[in-house]
Protein backbone atom coordinates (compact mmCIF):
# COMPACT_ATOMS: atom_id res chain seq x y z
CA UNK A 1 0.00 0.00 0.00
CA UNK A 2 1.11 3.62 -0.58
CA UNK A 3 -0.05 4.11 2.83
CA UNK A 4 3.57 4.02 4.53
CA UNK A 5 4.74 7.36 2.48
CA UNK A 6 2.10 9.36 4.44
CA UNK A 7 1.88 10.95 7.46
CA UNK A 8 -0.98 9.19 9.93
CA UNK A 9 -3.53 10.67 8.89
CA UNK A 10 -6.34 12.16 10.64
CA UNK A 11 -4.52 13.13 14.03
CA UNK A 12 -5.13 16.42 14.03
CA UNK A 13 -8.20 17.69 12.27
CA UNK A 14 -11.39 16.61 11.29
CA UNK A 15 -11.41 15.63 7.96
CA UNK A 16 -12.67 12.17 6.76
CA UNK A 17 -10.57 9.29 7.64
CA UNK A 18 -8.13 8.58 4.59
CA UNK A 19 -8.28 4.65 2.87
CA UNK A 20 -6.88 2.80 0.49
CA UNK A 21 -8.06 -0.83 -1.18
CA UNK A 22 -6.15 -3.52 -1.77
CA UNK A 23 -7.20 -5.85 -3.65
CA UNK A 24 -5.85 -9.85 -4.65
CA UNK A 25 -6.67 -11.44 -8.36
CA UNK A 26 -6.26 -14.75 -10.22
CA UNK A 27 -4.94 -15.45 -13.43
CA UNK A 28 -7.01 -18.18 -15.09
CA UNK A 29 -6.55 -20.32 -18.61
CA UNK A 30 -9.86 -19.29 -20.35
CA UNK A 31 -10.33 -22.15 -21.88
CA UNK A 32 -9.55 -24.63 -19.24
CA UNK A 33 -10.64 -22.52 -15.74
CA UNK A 34 -7.40 -23.80 -14.13
CA UNK A 35 -4.89 -21.69 -12.71
CA UNK A 36 -2.06 -19.64 -14.99
CA UNK A 37 1.52 -19.46 -13.18
CA UNK A 38 2.39 -16.27 -15.23
CA UNK A 39 2.06 -12.77 -12.72
CA UNK A 40 5.51 -11.95 -13.55
CA UNK A 41 4.93 -12.30 -17.31
CA UNK A 42 1.63 -9.94 -16.53
CA UNK A 43 2.97 -7.51 -14.00
CA UNK A 44 6.09 -6.38 -16.48
CA UNK A 45 3.82 -6.01 -19.18
CA UNK A 46 1.15 -4.05 -17.31
CA UNK A 47 0.41 -0.23 -17.88
CA UNK A 48 1.80 2.06 -14.94
CA UNK A 49 -1.05 2.29 -12.72
CA UNK A 50 -1.32 5.09 -9.43
CA UNK A 51 -0.67 3.00 -7.03
CA UNK A 52 1.23 0.06 -6.64
CA UNK A 53 0.72 -3.56 -8.84
CA UNK A 54 3.03 -6.44 -7.34
CA UNK A 55 2.96 -10.38 -7.41
CA UNK A 56 1.87 -12.47 -4.43
CA UNK A 57 3.00 -15.61 -2.65
CA UNK A 58 1.88 -18.26 -5.33
CA UNK A 59 2.96 -16.74 -9.55
CA UNK A 60 -0.96 -16.86 -10.63
CA UNK A 61 -1.86 -14.46 -8.09
CA UNK A 62 -1.97 -10.74 -8.37
CA UNK A 63 -2.21 -7.52 -5.80
CA UNK A 64 -3.67 -4.17 -6.56
CA UNK A 65 -3.23 -1.31 -4.19
CA UNK A 66 -4.84 2.00 -4.34
CA UNK A 67 -2.76 5.36 -3.34
CA UNK A 68 -4.23 6.98 0.18
CA UNK A 69 -7.53 8.31 -1.27
CA UNK A 70 -9.79 10.73 0.66
CA UNK A 71 -13.12 10.56 -1.60
CA UNK A 72 -15.16 7.98 -3.36
CA UNK A 73 -14.54 8.74 -6.60
CA UNK A 74 -10.96 8.93 -6.46
CA UNK A 75 -10.89 5.31 -5.57
CA UNK A 76 -13.19 4.32 -7.64
CA UNK A 77 -10.84 5.78 -10.67
CA UNK A 78 -7.66 3.64 -9.00
CA UNK A 79 -9.61 0.66 -8.66
CA UNK A 80 -11.04 0.37 -12.59
CA UNK A 81 -7.74 1.75 -14.02
CA UNK A 82 -5.84 -0.98 -11.54
CA UNK A 83 -8.15 -4.00 -12.34
CA UNK A 84 -8.32 -2.83 -16.43
CA UNK A 85 -4.15 -2.77 -16.81
CA UNK A 86 -3.72 -6.43 -15.12
CA UNK A 87 -6.71 -7.06 -17.80
CA UNK A 88 -5.50 -5.85 -20.36
CA UNK A 89 -1.96 -7.23 -20.03
CA UNK A 90 -3.48 -10.82 -18.98
CA UNK A 91 -5.20 -10.64 -22.48
CA UNK A 92 -2.51 -10.03 -24.30
CA UNK A 93 -0.98 -13.47 -23.00
CA UNK A 94 -4.26 -15.25 -23.71
CA UNK A 95 -5.09 -15.22 -19.76
CA UNK A 96 -7.79 -13.93 -17.93
CA UNK A 97 -7.83 -11.91 -14.66
CA UNK A 98 -10.59 -12.84 -12.20
CA UNK A 99 -11.61 -11.41 -8.88
CA UNK A 100 -13.09 -14.52 -6.72
CA UNK A 101 -12.15 -15.79 -3.57
CA UNK A 102 -10.38 -18.68 -4.69
CA UNK A 103 -9.32 -20.33 -8.05
CA UNK A 104 -13.26 -22.48 -9.22
CA UNK A 105 -11.01 -25.18 -10.22
CA UNK A 106 -7.28 -27.27 -9.66
CA UNK A 107 -4.99 -25.41 -8.44
CA UNK A 108 -1.14 -26.55 -9.44
CA UNK A 109 0.34 -29.15 -7.08
CA UNK A 110 3.22 -28.04 -6.09
CA UNK A 111 2.27 -24.49 -5.98
CA UNK A 112 4.22 -22.09 -8.18
CA UNK A 113 5.57 -20.08 -5.10
CA UNK A 114 7.15 -16.91 -5.79
CA UNK A 115 11.21 -16.86 -4.97
CA UNK A 116 11.36 -14.92 -2.05
CA UNK A 117 12.68 -15.83 1.13
CA UNK A 118 9.31 -15.53 3.43
CA UNK A 119 7.69 -17.18 1.24
CA UNK A 120 9.60 -20.29 1.20
CA UNK A 121 9.92 -19.94 4.91
CA UNK A 122 6.20 -19.66 5.11
CA UNK A 123 5.76 -22.93 2.99
CA UNK A 124 8.66 -25.00 5.44
CA UNK A 125 6.54 -23.81 8.71
CA UNK A 126 2.98 -24.55 7.50
CA UNK A 127 3.02 -27.16 5.16
CA UNK A 128 -0.38 -28.02 2.98
CA UNK A 129 -1.65 -25.13 5.25
CA UNK A 130 0.45 -22.75 2.41
CA UNK A 131 -2.57 -23.76 -0.24
CA UNK A 132 -4.30 -21.26 2.49
CA UNK A 133 -2.52 -17.91 1.43
CA UNK A 134 -3.77 -18.99 -2.81
CA UNK A 135 -7.21 -17.46 -1.88
CA UNK A 136 -8.10 -13.57 -2.57
CA UNK A 137 -9.50 -10.97 -0.61
CA UNK A 138 -10.08 -7.62 -0.14
CA UNK A 139 -8.49 -5.49 2.26
CA UNK A 140 -9.67 -2.20 3.36
CA UNK A 141 -7.12 0.43 5.16
CA UNK A 142 -8.26 2.90 7.30
CA UNK A 143 -6.01 5.99 8.27
CA UNK A 144 -5.64 5.97 12.36
CA UNK A 145 -3.58 8.16 14.31
CA UNK A 146 -2.18 5.76 16.98
CA UNK A 147 -2.49 2.63 18.00
CA UNK A 148 -4.63 2.65 21.25
CA UNK A 149 -7.34 4.69 18.19
CA UNK A 150 -7.02 1.47 16.05
CA UNK A 151 -7.58 -0.92 18.78
CA UNK A 152 -10.76 0.91 20.18
CA UNK A 153 -11.76 1.13 16.94
CA UNK A 154 -11.27 -2.48 16.19
CA UNK A 155 -13.81 -3.21 18.93
CA UNK A 156 -16.36 -1.46 17.33
CA UNK A 157 -16.10 -3.02 14.25
CA UNK A 158 -16.27 -7.24 15.44
CA UNK A 159 -19.95 -6.71 15.62
CA UNK A 160 -19.85 -6.14 11.76
CA UNK A 161 -17.81 -8.27 10.89
CA UNK A 162 -19.65 -11.22 9.94
CA UNK A 163 -22.24 -8.93 7.53
CA UNK A 164 -18.94 -7.71 5.92
CA UNK A 165 -18.26 -11.11 4.68
CA UNK A 166 -21.87 -11.93 3.52
CA UNK A 167 -21.89 -9.05 1.84
CA UNK A 168 -18.62 -10.01 -0.41
CA UNK A 169 -18.83 -13.67 -0.57
CA UNK A 170 -17.32 -14.68 -4.01
CA UNK A 171 -16.19 -18.01 -3.86
CA UNK A 172 -18.94 -20.25 -4.09
CA UNK A 173 -17.00 -22.75 -6.18
CA UNK A 174 -13.59 -25.22 -5.65
CA UNK A 175 -12.19 -28.10 -7.55
CA UNK A 176 -15.01 -28.22 -9.97
CA UNK A 177 -17.51 -28.38 -7.70
CA UNK A 178 -19.95 -25.98 -5.68
CA UNK A 179 -19.05 -26.21 -2.18
CA UNK A 180 -22.42 -25.13 -0.16
CA UNK A 181 -20.27 -22.26 1.00
CA UNK A 182 -20.91 -19.01 -0.67
CA UNK A 183 -17.38 -17.67 0.66
CA UNK A 184 -15.16 -21.11 0.50
CA UNK A 185 -12.17 -18.75 0.75
CA UNK A 186 -12.92 -17.86 4.22
CA UNK A 187 -13.10 -21.76 4.97
CA UNK A 188 -9.80 -21.72 3.32
CA UNK A 189 -7.87 -19.12 4.96
CA UNK A 190 -9.47 -19.83 8.77
CA UNK A 191 -8.12 -23.15 8.63
CA UNK A 192 -4.39 -20.49 9.49
CA UNK A 193 -3.92 -20.57 13.52
CA UNK A 194 -4.06 -16.91 13.45
CA UNK A 195 -6.90 -16.15 10.91
CA UNK A 196 -9.56 -15.58 12.88
CA UNK A 197 -11.44 -12.62 14.22
CA UNK A 198 -9.80 -10.21 16.48
CA UNK A 199 -9.74 -10.15 20.07
CA UNK A 200 -11.88 -7.46 22.08
CA UNK A 201 -9.05 -4.71 23.47
CA UNK A 202 -9.03 -4.02 27.31
CA UNK A 203 -5.67 -1.81 26.81
CA UNK A 204 -2.68 -1.84 24.02
CA UNK A 205 -1.00 -4.02 26.47
CA UNK A 206 -3.78 -7.03 25.34
CA UNK A 207 -2.88 -6.47 21.85
CA UNK A 208 0.78 -6.85 22.21
CA UNK A 209 0.45 -9.57 24.65
CA UNK A 210 -1.84 -11.40 21.95
CA UNK A 211 0.41 -11.12 19.18
CA UNK A 212 3.65 -12.01 21.12
CA UNK A 213 1.49 -15.53 22.38
CA UNK A 214 1.20 -16.02 18.29
CA UNK A 215 4.65 -15.25 17.92
CA UNK A 216 6.00 -17.49 20.88
CA UNK A 217 4.29 -20.65 19.64
CA UNK A 218 5.38 -20.23 16.31
CA UNK A 219 1.46 -19.49 14.81
CA UNK A 220 3.08 -17.13 12.57
CA UNK A 221 6.43 -15.83 11.59
CA UNK A 222 6.44 -12.40 11.85
CA UNK A 223 3.53 -9.91 12.90
CA UNK A 224 3.17 -9.63 9.29
CA UNK A 225 0.99 -13.25 9.94
CA UNK A 226 -0.90 -12.17 12.56
CA UNK A 227 -4.01 -12.39 10.09
CA UNK A 228 -7.19 -10.98 12.11
CA UNK A 229 -9.84 -10.06 10.50
CA UNK A 230 -9.13 -6.51 11.54
CA UNK A 231 -5.68 -6.00 12.78
CA UNK A 232 -3.12 -2.72 13.15
CA UNK A 233 -1.72 -3.00 9.81
CA UNK A 234 2.32 -3.65 10.80
CA UNK A 235 4.09 -0.88 8.71
CA UNK A 236 1.35 1.60 7.94
CA UNK A 237 -0.80 3.67 10.42
CA UNK A 238 -3.42 2.25 9.49
CA UNK A 239 -6.25 -0.23 10.74
CA UNK A 240 -6.89 -3.09 7.95
CA UNK A 241 -9.96 -4.76 7.90
CA UNK A 242 -9.34 -8.09 5.76
CA UNK A 243 -12.61 -10.40 6.05
CA UNK A 244 -13.78 -9.97 2.84
CA UNK A 245 -13.70 -11.97 -0.47
CA UNK A 246 -12.04 -10.00 -3.65
CA UNK A 247 -14.90 -8.30 -4.72
CA UNK A 248 -16.19 -9.36 -7.95
CA UNK A 249 -16.52 -5.81 -9.14
CA UNK A 250 -14.98 -2.37 -8.51
CA UNK A 251 -18.17 -0.59 -7.35
CA UNK A 252 -18.61 -3.48 -4.80
CA UNK A 253 -14.82 -3.28 -3.69
CA UNK A 254 -15.77 0.53 -2.99
CA UNK A 255 -19.07 0.18 -1.39
CA UNK A 256 -17.20 -2.10 1.16
CA UNK A 257 -14.41 0.11 1.68
CA UNK A 258 -17.02 3.37 1.85
CA UNK A 259 -19.04 1.44 4.50
CA UNK A 260 -16.04 0.16 6.45
CA UNK A 261 -15.04 3.97 6.57
CA UNK A 262 -18.37 5.02 7.57
CA UNK A 263 -18.83 2.20 10.66
CA UNK A 264 -14.53 3.65 11.29
CA UNK A 265 -15.94 7.02 11.46
CA UNK A 266 -18.82 6.71 14.29
CA UNK A 267 -17.04 3.84 16.17
CA UNK A 268 -14.82 7.29 16.59
CA UNK A 269 -17.34 9.21 17.41
CA UNK A 270 -18.80 6.61 20.02
CA UNK A 271 -15.22 6.31 21.31
CA UNK A 272 -14.80 10.18 22.12
CA UNK A 273 -18.15 9.83 23.46
CA UNK A 274 -17.03 7.10 25.74
CA UNK A 275 -19.68 4.86 24.60
CA UNK A 276 -18.38 0.90 24.66
CA UNK A 277 -18.40 -1.15 21.63
CA UNK A 278 -20.58 -4.44 22.16
CA UNK A 279 -18.76 -7.09 23.31
CA UNK A 280 -19.51 -10.14 21.33
CA UNK A 281 -18.45 -13.55 22.78
CA UNK A 282 -15.71 -15.15 20.70
CA UNK A 283 -18.06 -18.11 20.26
CA UNK A 284 -20.89 -15.82 18.93
CA UNK A 285 -18.57 -13.99 16.53
CA UNK A 286 -16.82 -17.26 14.99
CA UNK A 287 -20.33 -18.97 14.77
CA UNK A 288 -21.45 -16.13 12.89
CA UNK A 289 -18.60 -15.49 10.73
CA UNK A 290 -19.23 -19.17 9.55
CA UNK A 291 -22.96 -18.66 8.90
CA UNK A 292 -21.91 -15.53 6.92
CA UNK A 293 -18.65 -17.40 4.92
CA UNK A 294 -21.83 -20.55 3.91
CA UNK A 295 -25.14 -18.70 3.22
CA UNK A 296 -23.58 -15.01 2.04
CA UNK A 297 -25.95 -12.33 1.45
CA UNK A 298 -28.90 -14.48 0.28
CA UNK A 299 -29.22 -16.52 3.21
CA UNK A 300 -29.65 -16.13 6.67
CA UNK A 301 -27.29 -14.80 9.50
CA UNK A 302 -26.44 -14.94 13.15
CA UNK A 303 -27.06 -11.46 14.99
CA UNK A 304 -24.35 -11.02 16.53
CA UNK A 305 -25.92 -9.21 19.42
CA UNK A 306 -28.99 -12.00 19.97
CA UNK A 307 -27.37 -15.06 18.32
CA UNK A 308 -31.07 -15.49 16.27
CA UNK A 309 -31.11 -16.42 12.79
CA UNK A 310 -32.04 -13.25 10.99
CA UNK A 311 -32.07 -12.84 7.09
CA UNK A 312 -28.89 -11.86 5.62
CA UNK A 313 -30.04 -9.06 3.87
CA UNK A 314 -31.61 -7.40 7.13
CA UNK A 315 -28.06 -7.31 9.07
CA UNK A 316 -26.94 -6.41 6.19
CA UNK A 317 -29.39 -2.94 6.28
CA UNK A 318 -28.99 -3.13 9.58
CA UNK A 319 -25.34 -2.37 9.23
CA UNK A 320 -25.59 0.69 6.38
CA UNK A 321 -28.02 2.03 8.93
CA UNK A 322 -25.07 1.79 11.38
CA UNK A 323 -22.66 3.23 9.34
CA UNK A 324 -24.77 6.57 8.18
CA UNK A 325 -23.52 8.99 10.87
CA UNK A 326 -20.45 8.06 9.63
CA UNK A 327 -21.14 7.82 6.24
CA UNK A 328 -22.83 11.73 6.08
CA UNK A 329 -19.99 12.92 8.13
CA UNK A 330 -17.87 11.28 4.87
CA UNK A 331 -20.16 12.96 1.96
CA UNK A 332 -20.56 9.37 1.00
CA UNK A 333 -24.24 8.32 1.67
CA UNK A 334 -25.93 9.14 -1.58
CA UNK A 335 -22.98 6.84 -3.08
CA UNK A 336 -23.16 4.30 -0.82
CA UNK A 337 -26.58 3.56 -0.58
CA UNK A 338 -26.94 3.62 -4.21
CA UNK A 339 -24.67 1.06 -4.24
CA UNK A 340 -26.14 -1.31 -1.77
CA UNK A 341 -29.26 -0.82 -3.93
CA UNK A 342 -27.79 -1.94 -6.80
CA UNK A 343 -25.93 -5.32 -4.72
CA UNK A 344 -29.24 -6.11 -3.42
CA UNK A 345 -30.61 -5.86 -6.72
CA UNK A 346 -28.10 -7.90 -8.38
CA UNK A 347 -27.20 -10.34 -5.87
CA UNK A 348 -23.66 -11.01 -4.05
CA UNK A 349 -21.00 -12.41 -6.30
CA UNK A 350 -21.36 -15.95 -5.41
CA UNK A 351 -25.21 -15.96 -5.89
CA UNK A 352 -24.57 -14.76 -9.48
CA UNK A 353 -21.56 -17.49 -10.26
CA UNK A 354 -24.29 -20.12 -9.39
CA UNK A 355 -26.93 -18.51 -11.53
CA UNK A 356 -24.04 -18.65 -14.51
CA UNK A 357 -23.11 -22.07 -13.11
CA UNK A 358 -26.93 -23.44 -13.66
CA UNK A 359 -27.73 -22.50 -17.06
CA UNK A 360 -25.28 -25.43 -18.31
CA UNK A 361 -23.85 -26.81 -15.61
CA UNK A 362 -20.03 -25.48 -16.75
CA UNK A 363 -17.69 -23.92 -14.65
CA UNK A 364 -16.41 -22.27 -18.04
CA UNK A 365 -19.06 -20.41 -18.13
CA UNK A 366 -18.25 -18.87 -14.21
CA UNK A 367 -14.76 -18.73 -15.59
CA UNK A 368 -16.48 -16.67 -18.17
CA UNK A 369 -18.50 -14.41 -15.94
CA UNK A 370 -15.34 -13.22 -13.87
CA UNK A 371 -13.42 -12.30 -16.73
CA UNK A 372 -16.04 -10.30 -17.81
CA UNK A 373 -17.53 -8.70 -14.44
CA UNK A 374 -13.75 -7.89 -13.21
CA UNK A 375 -13.77 -4.87 -15.66
CA UNK A 376 -17.12 -3.88 -16.27
CA UNK A 377 -19.34 -2.05 -13.42
CA UNK A 378 -22.09 -3.38 -11.52
CA UNK A 379 -25.15 -3.60 -13.69
CA UNK A 380 -27.53 -0.56 -12.58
Amino acid sequence: MAHGRTNPPNAHDDAPLTFGIEEEFLLLHPETSRPAAQAPLVLRTAAPAAGTLTEEITRFQLEAATPVCHFADQAHRHLAAARRALAEAAERHGLGLVAVGCAPYDTPVPLPLVDKPRYRRISDRFGGLVESHTVCGCHVHIGMPDLPTALAVSNHLRPHLPTLLAMSANSPFYQGRDTGHASWRNVLWSRLPSAAPPPLYRTPDDYHRAVDALLNCGAALDVGMVYWFIRPAPRLPTLEIRVADVAATAEEALLLALLVRGLATAALQAVAEDRPAAEVPDRVLRLALWRAAHDGLEGHGVDTATGALTPARALFERMVKAALPGLDACGDTTVVTGLADRLLRCGSGAHRQRAAHAREGRISDVTALLVEQTRTPLPA
